[in-house]
């Protein structure tokens, strides 16, 4: 009886075995003419946690290109960002564009 019990678990584990990786998702901010470039830069090294020169170059990237790749992450994660940064530049009555993608 404790064999056929444990030929079934594993038949239903062998079943529901199957995991896949989860949708990602691209964070991005956009250029805008009224933020200043310094609170990007910020915003880069508080939520990114770049570093000072890493988030310069990607300030400057959506500055000239009109948008630029903050982070590759899950779906929740990148919710969790995106939501989180427009509350910070609303805070400090900033437009800054901040979106997600699916990659």
């Amino acid at each position: 009886m404790k064999n056929e019990a444990n030929r079934e678990y594993q038949l239903n584990l062998d079943l529901d075995g199957e995991v896949s990786e989860p949708s990602m998702y691209q964070v991005s901010i956009q250029n805008d003419d009224y933020t200043p470039m310094e609170f990007v830069v910020s915003v880069l090294e508080q939520f990114f946690f770049m570093n000072r020169l890493k988030a310069t170059s990607v300030m400057m990237e959506a500055h000239v290109s009109g948008k630029s790749i903050c982070g590759v992450f899950s779906k929740d994660f990148a919710e969790a960002k995106v939501a989180q940064i427009v509350e910070h530049a609303q805070k400090y009555e900033h437009p800054l564009i901040c979106c997600m993608e699916g990659t």
